[in-house]
């Protein structure tokens, strides 16, 4: 079946009344999919932020109110010192490019993860496309740059200690109360986790807040991640009975 021809089929197939409210992916394969070209690793890199594009347009057309994107994880500045800092190029140019069309799109822009270790010209270009956004009440692009769930979660843990100890608040901590100090506080969790690229685990992404999550994943590397493919996760959501514990 060709492409076109599958999208219109799921198109008439997706209940847009039960789109997923907040979608987060993990985009992985863009290295791999370099390699299997022969290119070098960054053209991969290159090529993902076209499909970051694209896919922002289809979520925010599709209906969907969060889209959060695992754009660079505290374990990435592991990998070699030329690709973490093309990596860290990669927001400015994002941000320059896109602005005026995510201003059209009234999509807003917000950052969960440590800015602090970012290089300055990244937390600038971040700063300036989330005041630049703040008033927009479209979708939200949730960027999760240098994220570790672990790191957010002690984080949150120290917080709690430290304001429990300075007399900020009494009695027991619930789960309401704990999701506050996370870096996701006032944002719903997840319906959904795309993973690209055929591997099947989290990677230390939103832990916490994927408790009750569907899962999908998909073959396809991020590069190649196209319309077609936001429309199958969509629709296999919709399939799947969400009971959270409940019969």
């Amino acid at each position: 079946m060709e492409i076109k021809e599958r999208e219109s089929e799921l198109v008439k197939k997706i209940n847009p009344d039960s789109v997923p409210g907040h979608v987060a992916i993990i985009m992985d394969g863009n290295g791999r999919w370099a390699v299997e070209k022969g290119l070098p690793r960054h053209e991969g890199h290159r090529q993902g932020v076209e499909t970051v594009r694209e896919t922002v347009r289809n979520s925010s057309a599709l209906g969907i109110k969060i889209l959060t994107l695992f754009a660079f994880s505290t374990e990435n500045w592991q990998r070699p010192v030329r690709e973490v800092n093309y990596l860290m190029s990669l927001p400015e140019i994002y941000f320059q490019s896109e602005l005026p069309e995510l201003m059209r799109n009234n999509v807003q822009i917000r950052l969960i993860g440590d800015r602090t270790r970012l290089p300055r010209k990244v937390q600038k270009a971040v700063y300036d496309g989330i005041e630049a956004t703040r008033n927009n009440s479209g979708m939200i692009l949730n960027i999760a740059l240098n994220y570790g769930s672990r790191t957010e979660i002690i984080m949150a843990v120290n917080r709690l200690i430290d304001e429990k100890t300075e007399g900020k608040f009494k009695g027991e901590v619930d789960e309401k109360m704990f999701s506050g100090y996370l870096y996701t506080a006032g944002i719903a969790d997840p319906d959904l986790l795309i993973r690209t690229s055929g591997e099947k685990r989290i990677s230390n992404f939103l832990l916490w807040q994927l408790a009750y999550s569907e899962l999908w994943f998909t073959d396809v590397l991020w590069p190649d991640f196209s319309k077609v493919h936001l429309l199958e996760a969509v629709y296999g959501f919709q399939q799947r009975k969400r009971s959270y514990g409940k019969v």
